[in-house]
């Protein structure tokens, strides 16, 4: 094991980046956060990190000062001579803003990748980005992982005889696709429109769903409504179950209520975003283990691609 390697992780991904440093076979590096009395921070590295390779973990979820806090430690981490900067982002905040969709609005995905560069970041870690392009917004190298190569041990578990993929939206088409080929199933699509974001006009479903067991693919879930709307209707029309797989649990406002009221017998998520608090329908699996190999193959310059089971 490499003795240049430090592993440090944010407030934001402080479990998550403990559970990664212990798979990887090291103790997180000792980091102070220092607040002032208006809500100020300040970070402080407590160790020596000139000419090491850091690593820094923090999902970049609300609130903002999530962000910030990793670009404060991206910049100290240059200031204290850090070898090489790779920053660890298992959720990649703003990435729903990854284009204009409509006049005067900005490109979110790309200005957090520019100022994560302008911080001094030498490379990129992360999964599920919300659209594969937010790759092309940086100019450093990105590590984009996919939650797939969790996701299948899990699928292949159940009894995949009666099985279906389904997206929740037509976003979803190429994710739930990809799905089914490998796992050799059928597929069926929810067909949404939508006036304001986080609200649904009307949803149809294409594909038959009737006698079978559905699951729904996802990388984000937020306040739910697509996901138990989808899932609602694939009950209406016949289906004998359903799940969902969803890589970043966001779960923000009535998402907890709607999941409880659904039809969704089971959320799969992962451990990139905490959870709020704990239900009896969401089943969690870690990403740590999964970090922790792509940062040992990171170090030691080997290929990353056989994690890329569905891509």
């Amino acid at each position: 094991m490499s003795n240049s390697v430090k592993i440090f992780a944010g407030h934001g991904s402080l479990d998550l980046g403990t559970r990664i440093a212990k798979s990887y076979g090291q103790e997180l590096g000792n980091l102070k956060h220092s607040k002032f009395s208006d809500g100020e921070f300040q970070i402080s590295y407590e160790e020596s990190i000139r000419g090491n390779d850091v690593f820094i973990i923090q999902s970049t979820m609300p609130p903002s000062d999530n962000l910030m806090e990793l670009l404060i430690m991206i910049d100290a981490a240059k200031r204290a001579s850090a070898n090489r900067i790779i920053a660890v982002i298992p959720y990649f905040g703003f990435a729903r803003q990854d284009r204009k969709d409509k006049p005067r609005v900005a490109i979110g995905a790309k200005l957090v990748a520019n100022l994560l560069t302008a911080a001094g970041v030498d490379r990129v870690m992360t999964m599920d980005l919300h659209a594969d392009q937010i790759q092309g917004f940086f100019e450093v190298p990105v590590d984009h992982l996919f939650a797939s190569s969790i996701f299948l041990p899990f699928i292949e578990s159940l009894d995949t005889s009666n099985l279906i993929m389904a997206a929740p939206d037509t976003g979803g088409t190429k994710r739930a696709n990809a799905y089914a080929k490998h796992l050799n199933v059928d597929m069926a699509i929810c067909y949404k429109q939508r006036k304001v974001a986080n609200q649904i006009e009307n949803m149809t479903v294409i594909g038959d769903v009737e006698g079978k067991d559905v699951l729904l693919v996802d990388d984000i879930i937020d306040t739910a409504g697509t996901l138990t709307t989808a899932a609602d209707m694939m009950m209406e029309k016949g289906a004998k179950s359903v799940r969902a797989l969803c890589t970043h649990a966001v779960l923000s406002g009535p998402a907890y209520e709607r999941l409880e009221k659904s039809t969704i017998a089971e959320l799969i998520v992962t451990d990139t975003i905490p959870l709020a608090k704990e239900s009896p329908k969401i089943k969690v699996l870690t990403v740590a283990d999964l970090f922790a190999e792509v940062i040992h193959s990171a170090i030691n310059y080997q290929s990353i691609s056989k994690h890329f089971i569905i891509s």
